[in-house]
C-alpha cells in the first residue's frame, strides 16, 4: 500500500446474513488498520444505518475473535435506500458520509445491497462492492461468501434424514433456499445423495416427480430424498402453489412453502408416506467453513485494494481461483443462473 495518506473508509453488511460475513469485516479493518495509517468505520444495520447515521469506528480490538463467527457483528437489514417509501434516502446516505466524512464506502452484500451501491456509483459516491449470497446466484465471481457453509449445512441435513427416511420407508422432502437459482439445491442434492432435485431454473411436473418415486418403490427402494429449492415451481397449469408472504423493500415475494406442497401433493398421489423439512435459516447461522472464511479474507483484502487505488463502481469477485474486479452494472446485469451441466450430473443419480 506504499506510503498512501489515510483515508477513513466506511464499511457495511446489508440483506440476509451469511456464514462469512465477519470474516470480511475483519479483513478490510486489519487491512486498512496496518500500520496506523487509514480509519475503517462499521455502519450497522446496512443501508439504514447509512440512513440513520449508525456508524461505529473499527479497531483492531473491536474485529479481534471474529473470525469464526456467524452472522455480522455490524448487523444487516433489507432497507432500500431508494425506495418509494424513504423519503429523500440519497440525501440521508450523503449526509452520513458527509458527518462522518467518509472517503469510500465498501459494501458487502448480494444483488440487492450491490444495487443500492451501483446507483450510489452513478450519484458520485465512490462504492466498492463484495458479494456476498449463501444462493450464490451473482454475476461476477464464481463463488460467493456463504454459499460453500449453506451447501455444508443442507448436505448434512440431507445425510441425517436418510436414515430417519429409510428406518420409515418415508419420501422425505427437503426444502433449502435459492429464489432464483438452484446452486445449493443442486450441490447439496449431489453431495448427500438426493434422489430427485427441483430447482428455479426447470419447472417441474409433479406427476413426473410422483412417477419417478413410484418406479424407485418397485425396484424396492422404499424411502426417498426430494430436494427443492425454495424457487422451484410446477409447469403452468399442473399445480396449485402456495401464495407468496408479502414483499421485501426490494419488490421481492417473500418465498417459502413449496416444500409443504410437495409433502401433501407426493402423499395423496403416490400414497407413499411424506414428510417435508424446511432448513430455512439455519442455512444462513452458525460457524463458516474454513473457505467461506479464506474466500471472505481474500476479497476484503482486495476491496481495500480496490478503495486504495482509486478504483470504484466496482466488485471484487474469485474467477478461476484468483481474485478480480468486476464492473458492478456487469456483475448486476442478469441472475448466475445454475450451470445446466451440473445439474445433468446430478440426473445421472436420481433413482
Amino acid at each position: 500500500m506504499g506510503t498512501i495518506p489515510g483515508v477513513r473508509i466506511g464499511v457495511l453488511t446489508g440483506g440476509g446474513d451469511a456464514p462469512g460475513l465477519n470474516a470480511a469485516i475483519r479483513a478490510v479493518a486489519r487491512c486498512g488498520l496496518r500500520e496506523g495509517r487509514h480509519t475503517i468505520l462499521g455502519v450497522r444495520n446496512g443501508w439504514a444505518g447509512m440512513l440513520g447515521g449508525e456508524v461505529v469506528e473499527l479497531t483492531f480490538d473491536r474485529v479481534a475473535g471474529i473470525l469464526p463467527r456467524g452472522g455480522t457483528v455490524l448487523g444487516t437489514s433489507r432497507t432500500n435506500p431508494f425506495a418509494p417509501t424513504v423519503s429523500d434516502g440519497l440525501g440521508s446516505v450523503r449526509a452520513t458520509i458527509a458527518e462522518h466524512t467518509m472517503e469510500a464506502l465498501i459494501a458487502i452484500g448480494g444483488e440487492d445491497t450491490l444495487g443500492v451501491a451501483r446507483r450510489l456509483c452513478e450519484e458520485g459516491i465512490p462504492v466498492v462492492g463484495v458479494p456476498k449470497t449463501i444462493d450464490n446466484d451473482l454475476g461476477g465471481t464464481d463463488v460467493t461468501i456463504g454459499f460453500n457453509t449453506a451447501t455444508q449445512i443442507a448436505a448434512d441435513a440431507i445425510d441425517r434424514l436418510h436414515t430417519t427416511a429409510e428406518s420409515h420407508n418415508r419420501v422425505m422432502v427437503v426444502e433449502v433456499m435459492g429464489r432464483h437459482a438452484g446452486w445449493i439445491a443442486t450441490h447439496a442434492g449431489i453431495a448427500g445423495g438426493g434422489d430427485a432435485i427441483l430447482i428455479p431454473e426447470r419447472p417441474f411436473d409433479i406427476e413426473q416427480v410422483c412417477a419417478h418415486l413410484r418406479r424407485r418403490h418397485e425396484r424396492g427402494r422404499t424411502f426417498s430424498i426430494v430436494v427443492a429449492a425454495e424457487g422451484a415451481t410446477p409447469t403452468e397449469g399442473t399445480l396449485q402453489t402456495l401464495d407468496g408472504k408479502g414483499t421485501d423493500a426490494f419488490g421481492h415475494v417473500r418465498l417459502g412453502g413449496i416444500g409443504v406442497v410437495l409433502e401433501r401433493e407426493i402423499e395423496q398421489r403416490t400414497g407413499f408416506e411424506t414428510r417435508m423439512t424446511i432448513l430455512g435459516h439455519v442455512q444462513r447461522g452458525g460457524t463458516p467453513t474454513a473457505f467461506d472464511r479464506v474466500l471472505a479474507t481474500r476479497l476484503g483484502v482486495a476491496a481495500m485494494g480496490a478503495v486504495l487505488a482509486g478504483r470504484f463502481g466496482v466488485m471484487v469477485g474469485a474467477r478461476g481461483g484468483a481474485i478480480v474486479e468486476v464492473n458492478l452494472a456487469e456483475a448486476l446485469r442478469e441472475p448466475k443462473l445454475l450451470d445446466p451441466g451440473l445439474y445433468e450430473t446430478a440426473e445421472l443419480f436420481f433413482g
